[in-house]
């Protein structure tokens, strides 16, 4: 592929606006942050998958998870296009390939005029028995997010995180261990995680994330057997998993339970001090984005002359890029959350 600045250059027909990323001869955005009259989306995270757009095209399950959490606010059209398949939109050529984030993730391959540029939202490179792979699209532009961008994270196998939750319930039986993890992705992988770890007992969850479980078992994902949290006697919870969102763990909620031994699964947790400051005691580094040595491995594996970051450490990536003798600029695109980290 060329990396001509020529009228096809993708930074000649891709543009930010305040509402987000604009695809110009097509007429549409990506993961737009407000209101917009089209809308590709890459996932069904908030901060990409907003509500209120008139026509969204998306996988079937990000439209499946925002009709969910947005009902009929998810769109006046929606049209669901399968991994793999072409749509043109305006004058150009869409695809949608796996991203490997949550379910229903995916990257927006745009080609016009022989030039592709590949938008992949939030990604991640792991194994995730929950959603397909991460699947590398070469092409001439490349946008990728950092939110792991800086080479002190890199994040340890999610089997030694698994592990090491099941041993402290052996070595304390007698307390309830309540995990933080997000509603979207990260509670399920969890408990798939667990799943195959051999943890066959039911789990405890939190009610903010039985819907999205639900759903994840309606779209094919197996998660078991599920209980709901507080339902049984206070006792009965000595030496079980509770799974609740990172704001449960930390009040009252979770004092309802027998001496309760809080953790968090996300890739923050690799800093001693977003553990502290969330008052967990053990720290569980599952994360659902990229790590550096992935972004890296990314980049290789894209081949893309150029590349842009939307979000997260945007200057460190962008550095490592230009070291590679890869053209790199930062969009320093606002709106993007933590959410599923």
């Amino acid at each position: 592929m060329s990396n001509s600045k020529a009228e096809n250059w993708p930074g000649n027909w891709v543009e930010t606006r305040p509402e987000g990323l604009y695809v110009r001869p097509g007429g549409f955005y990506v993961d737009p942050m407000r209101p917009v009259d089209r809308a590709v989306i890459t996932h069904g995270h908030a901060d990409h998958a907003r509500p209120g757009h008139r026509a969204v095209l998306a996988t079937s399950g990000t439209l499946a998870i925002m009709r969910a959490r947005y009902g009929e606010e998810t769109g006046q059209a929606r049209q669901a296009l399968a991994y793999g398949d072409n749509i043109r939109i305006g004058e150009v050529e869409v695809a949608l390939h796996p991203a490997g984030h949550v379910l229903g993730s995916a990257q927006v391959s745009l080609t016009w005029r022989g030039a592709r540029l590949v938008i992949s939202g939030d990604y991640k490179r792991r194994r995730d028995p929950t959603c397909p792979a991460f699947e590398p699209v070469p092409c001439d532009v490349f946008v990728t997010e950092a939110t792991f961008g800086l080479p002190v994270f890199r994040h340890p196998p999610e089997t030694e995180e698994i592990a090491k939750l099941l041993h402290s319930l052996t070595v304390f039986p007698e307390r309830a261990h309540v995990v933080g993890v997000y509603a979207l992705g990260k509670a399920q992988r969890l408990i798939r995680l667990l799943r195959e770890a051999g943890y066959d007992r039911p789990l405890y969850v939190h009610g903010a994330l039985q819907a999205l479980c639900d759903l994840y078992e309606a779209e094919g994902v197996p998660l078991g057997p599920l209980r709901p949290a507080l339902a049984a006697e206070k006792e009965a919870f000595r030496g079980q998993i509770v799974l609740a969102p990172p704001s449960a763990i930390a009040d009252r909620w979770s004092r309802r339970l027998p001496d309760p031994l809080t953790a968090a699964a996300s890739g923050w947790m690799r800093v001693r001090q977003r553990a502290k400051q969330r008052g967990v005691e053990m720290s569980l580094v599952i994360s659902d984005h990229a790590d550096w040595d992935e972004l890296m491995q990314t980049l290789e594996d894209v081949g893309a002359p150029e590349v842009w970051v939307t979000h997260g450490r945007e200057e460190a990536l962008v550095h490592a890029a230009r070291q590679r003798g890869i053209e790199a600029r930062a969009l320093s695109l606002v709106g993007f959350e933590e959410e599923g980290q």
